[in-house]
């Protein structure tokens, strides 16, 4: 698979799990005997999960089509690669001004290797979930530090058209570069998703619901956005997206004042839940 193909997404419904990754959706051990429920798909990528906090974002889905709608709460377990469990979970549901819910479970992972989430009533499979060692992570993640990039600008589109495919109107966050950014003295949130080109169609409502939040929270933090190929065409990767090693979109970093990552939002957010973790990370 090209990175073209990797950063464009939507291929079979419960194979790409996000603009991007190509994360399955379970394991492939035999599901639990007697077990014909709902496919748990999970959205969260390969390849850049570290030991940690984790975040691992789901989506259900029965017969082929994602859900609509579920349950207010899921609750489950976590296994580790021995088909042990680890740990009781749950997460609330989130869809506000989305077409299709999802949970996002916020677990605690302390070593790497493999795991699953089985969710109560799912077809015994659950949703199998990687967490790799710090050493082979390309990309930013948290407590590290995002390297300064000069992202296209109002000004400068750094060979970028559109700078930003946002529509109607580009979004507001070209006014500096990250590396501008980061030299100031506020936090900063630095998006990379392309709006008009990611076809499991998360990266417009993502940068939205960002746009709302810019709108409440004020000049409190830094909001800079990078859409990810050069044209129109969606075939070249954009310099802003080759900087940071990424193969899947969106993605948002909260970083503090300088650089560090204090947080990091992938592949699927709703207005609710990024207000929660943008208001958590700016208290």
């Amino acid at each position: 698979m090209s990175r073209r193909q990797l950063l464009a997404g939507a291929g079979a419904l419960f194979v790409i799990a996000s603009c991007g990754d190509d994360s399955q959706t379970s394991s492939s051990a035999e599901p639990d005997p007697g077990t014909t429920g709902f496919t748990v798909l999970s959205r969260a990528p390969n390849g850049t999960l570290v030991p940690g906090k984790v975040r691992i974002p789901v989506s259900l889905g029965s017969k082929g089509s994602l859900l609509q709608s579920g349950p207010g709460t899921l609750n489950g377990r976590l296994l580790d690669g021995n088909d042990q469990q680890i740990a009781t979970v749950s997460a609330g549901i989130r869809s506000t001004d989305m077409a299709i819910p999802y949970w996002p479970f916020n677990l605690q992972i302390d070593k790497p290797g493999n795991y699953t989430l089985r969710i109560d009533g799912d077809d015994g499979f659950g949703a199998a979930f990687q967490i790799s060692d710090p050493a082979t992570v390309v990309v930013p993640y948290v407590g590290t530090v995002i390297p300064p990039f000069d992202t296209p600008t109002v000004d400068d589109h750094r060979g970028v058209e559109p700078y930003c495919t946002l529509s109607p109107k580009p979004c507001p966050f070209h006014d500096v570069t990250l590396t501008q950014a980061m030299a100031g003295s506020k936090p900063v949130g630095y998006m990379i998703g392309t709006p008009a080109h990611c076809q499991t169609g998360v990266c417009a409502p993502a940068l939205e619901f960002l746009v709302k939040s810019h709108e409440r929270l004020g000049d409190k933090l830094t909001l800079v956005h990078a859409d990810v190929y050069t044209d129109d065409t969606a075939t070249t990767i954009a310099p802003a997206v080759e900087a940071l090693g990424l193969e899947y979109e969106p993605v948002l970093y909260l970083c503090a004042p300088g650089g560090e990552v204090r947080d990091r939002i992938d592949v699927i957010w709703d207005q609710s839940e990024l207000d929660e973790r943008l208001d958590t990370f700016l208290s």
